[in-house]
């Protein structure tokens, strides 16, 4: 099977295309800078409809994991990438004869702050998902969705806070901040939360290809299935990480003001040319709800559908993460 797969400059989508190409499936790779891998390479943006059509040509799947990811930025920006991107892509696919397209898409895409605990995946919500990047998703996850049909099968996962060596998102930040002091926990660090191990978010990925009859038009999360305290998640992180365990705590309150404030002065930076703009902020409101409610997830209707199990656990992955730093 010909395969593109977008995004595989990040850690998951190299992954993912690694995990392809290992079991014999001919893999292209869209990206916007070239890198060292094996894979052939259409180099591009998917918010260039020209470019995205180069990639699909002569393909019989998509996985799309090309995203903005970043914590903060103008919502055009997540609008061109997330959404008119996905756009393009899914055009172009249908016009190119592309019969399978996997959505990469995010837990965040349901979740308005309240707690998660123990739920499927429930709709993807706009309107009420929190920050553009959240919001920008879950308008793509809709999208994607809706353009599922008989010959253009469409399915939607959503991996959750996926982790592994190398990773430069959660545990690198987390490891960055515990060495500078700057990774308090709110409140008593108890409530769960589920992280994926990186090869089973892969794996996850490449079974949704191949049980995309079953799996088409709805959406999936992805977990390790193995929820944790919060607070002794990120401890045991630092600890495979080598970084000092935190011991400063912070009432969530004080912490979600803390990040509205924060907020506050990005938008008056964004505004004034004159003035630095923030690109990596200590704290925000989402950051403050993500580190105090809990958010796992009921995994059996994933399992069944997608035939789909776990081979990394949480302690075999912060093993590995240990045995690399």
């Amino acid at each position: 099977m010909r395969v593109l797969v977008t995004g595989a400059s990040g850690m998951l989508g190299r992954a993912t295309a690694d995990q392809l190409a290992a079991r014999g499936d001919e893999v292209t790779v869209m990206q916007r800078r070239p890198s060292a891998g094996a894979h052939r390479q259409v180099l591009g943006d998917v918010a260039d409809p020209a470019a995205v059509a180069q990639a699909v040509a002569g393909q019989h799947a998509v996985v799309h994991l090309a995203a903005k990811v970043d914590v903060v930025g103008p919502w055009a920006e997540y609008e061109r990438t997330n959404v008119e991107g996905t756009g393009h892509l899914l055009r172009a696919a249908r016009q190119a004869g592309v019969r399978r397209f996997v959505q990469v898409s995010s837990p965040s895409v349901a979740h308005a702050g309240r707690s998660l605990t123990g739920v499927g995946a429930g709709p993807a919500d706009p309107e009420h998902a929190r920050g553009n990047y959240a919001r920008s998703k879950a308008a793509a996850e809709l999208l994607a969705l809706s353009a599922d049909a008989s010959g253009f099968a469409v399915t939607a996962v959503r991996p959750h806070l996926v982790w592994g060596p190398g990773d430069t998102q959660l545990v690198g930040r987390i490891l960055q901040r515990a060495h500078e002091g700057r990774l308090p926990l709110l409140g008593r660090g108890t409530p769960l939360v589920d992280t994926t191990y990186i090869s089973n978010a892969a794996d996850a990925l490449v079974a949704a290809l191949d049980r995309i009859g079953d799996a088409h038009g709805q959406a999936f999360v992805v977990t390790n299935g193995e929820p944790r305290p919060i607070g002794e998640l990120i401890a045991d992180i630092c600890r495979a990480g080598g970084a000092p365990v935190p011991r400063l705590r912070i009432p969530p309150r004080l912490a979600w003001g803390a990040g509205a404030l924060v907020e506050g002065a990005m938008a008056v930076c964004a505004a004034v040319p004159a003035l630095p703009t923030i690109t990596e902020p200590p704290l925000t409101r989402f950051l403050a709800e993500q580190l105090s409610t809990a958010h796992w997830f009921d995994q059996r209707r994933t399992r069944e559908v997608l035939a789909w199990t776990p081979r990394v656990s949480l302690d075999e992955g912060l093993g590995r993460l240990s045995a690399t730093g």
